[in-house]
């Protein structure tokens, strides 16, 4: 997720030439510049960088080696000591096989993408990418909202997006491979309050309106409390920038964002680390959007799960997740009121998010690190449940809109897995010295409703209205 954050680092062995990145999607802003704001990515990538940023993003990327070829898990852990999984083991591990066999995989769907800046280089690396794994080719549409200044390899700010970028796009293609990728590119970047948002909220109304998009992925954010009048209890210059979120509703998309890769806190403006306090991040807290939290999971070389999923805490970053201080409960959380209170609570749902447990990535839009890079962060689990989305709105032959009511109506119950909502009782998203939430039965603050199964896409095509 983008968002502002210094960049984590962890040793690494050598392996082939070059050197394994791992990225931590939600700082996207990869750490963008340690003394400049962070963007707000995060996965909602950049946290730190959120390019999942403001809600911080989480760092997008933690130094190491680049590798020529993906490594499988296995591998990865002897020579790494992490674990490393390609999107066949995550097809595997969420049941989505049993989908793509009677041809469910996102035909006919959209899924549009919002980075700062993109990748020049994303058509490419999703070929790459596609050859790696066997998956069908696509032509990734791309929308400029704006000039978009020239890319710059060696500035950070824009590398870290780019990750964003390539994250977004293989993982969204990977799991909905039939569907077809817009990525819109902005020309600022997303930091703390609220620079960069209207031209990405605008970029956002603008394609809605145009009837474009059937789901739309956000791995950004930004805290709350950096809004301007936030502390005067004046919340005008982040509610004024919903009106991508009211065009969405009113055309029937499904609006996604991810949670925050900083547990319960986020990252400070200045990128010298944490608030010392529980704070929330938008758009993630909106409840016209989908908060997407993170998970870890333990998976064997062919993606089955050696034991169930637990809230991302791996030491590199935690699942965002916690109470709005601007957005009061929303009818959709009245059945977990006792969690809640008067709040928005997120995450609503969760997906793999974890570092140690992140995603293979394929760029090549930094000469010097051109290969295959290990990221994670809630930037990559916010577009994996966007291919979910699609696959779902495909099921069902039509737009979902907002996917909250159904979720937690299919959450509620005590078949909730035969409906593909998967309870995470494990973990907690402290980090930083701040505090988080532990996870339990039933819903949390730190993983939401918990996670998912592919029965969710039957269900939210026959439930979501």
């Amino acid at each position: 997720m983008r968002h502002t954050r210094k960049r984590r680092s962890i040793p690494v062995l050598e392996a082939g030439a070059a050197a394994l990145l791992i990225a931590l999607a939600q700082s996207s802003a990869a750490a963008a510049a340690q003394t400049a704001p962070r963007a707000a990515g995060y996965g909602t990538a950049t946290l730190a960088a959120h390019p999942v940023k403001p809600v911080p993003a989480v760092t997008d990327h933690v130094d190491a080696r680049t590798l020529t070829s993906p490594l499988p898990t296995s591998q990865c852990l002897t020579q790494l000591g992490i674990h490393c999984y390609s999107p066949l083991q995550y097809h595997t591990a969420y049941g989505l096989d049993s989908l793509y066999r009677f041809h469910i995989n996102g035909a006919g769907r959209t899924i549009v993408l919002v980075d700062s800046f993109g990748s020049p280089t994303i058509q490419h690396d999703l070929q790459v990418f596609d050859a790696q794994w066997g998956l069908p080719d696509t032509t990734v549409q791309i929308v400029q909202a704006g000039t978009i200044p020239p890319f710059d390899p060696s500035n950070p700010d824009m590398t870290g997006w780019a990750a964003e970028s390539t994250l977004d796009v293989e993982y969204a293609h990977a799991i909905a491979p039939g569907a077809h990728i817009v990525l819109v590119e902005t020309p600022v970047a997303e930091t703390e309050g609220v620079t960069g948002f209207p031209e990405m909220m605008t970029a956002e109304k603008q394609l809605i309106d145009a009837g474009v998009g059937d789901v739309i992925s956000q791995s950004f954010g930004a805290t709350e409390n950096t809004f301007p009048g936030f502390d005067k209890g004046d919340f005008s210059s982040l509610l004024n920038l919903r009106y991508a979120f009211k065009a969405a509703a009113r055309h029937h998309v499904t609006v996604l964002a991810s949670s925050g890769d900083d547990g319960a806190t986020n990252a400070t403006l200045d990128g010298s680390g944490l608030y010392p306090m529980p704070v929330n991040s938008w758009p993630s807290s909106d409840p016209l959007v989908t908060s997407i939290g993170g998970t870890q999971l333990t998976l064997d070389d062919s993606g089955k799960r050696l034991s169930p999923d637990v809230v991302w805490n791996d030491g590199y970053g935690a699942g965002g997740g916690g109470l709005s201080a601007v957005f009061g409960r929303p009818d959709f959380q009245h059945g977990v009121r006792g969690v809640v209170g008067t709040h928005r609570g997120t995450p609503d749902i969760s997906a793999s998010a974890a570092v140690n447990g992140g995603a293979w990535v394929y760029f090549s839009y930094q000469p010097t690190r051109v290969g295959w890079h290990i990221i994670g962060g809630t930037s990559e689990a916010s577009p994996i449940f966007a291919g979910v989305v699609a696959l779902a709105d495909q099921v069902a032959g039509h737009r979902l809109g907002n996917i909250n009511d159904a979720l937690y109506e299919l959450g509620a119950g005590r078949h909730s897995a035969f409906a593909g909502v998967v309870d995470v009782t494990s973990g907690d998203n402290s980090f930083g010295g701040v505090t988080g939430y532990t996870a339990g039965p039933g819903y949390d603050l730190a993983s939401g409703l918990g996670t998912f199964n592919a029965n969710l896409v039957w269900s939210l095509a026959f439930t979501a209205r």
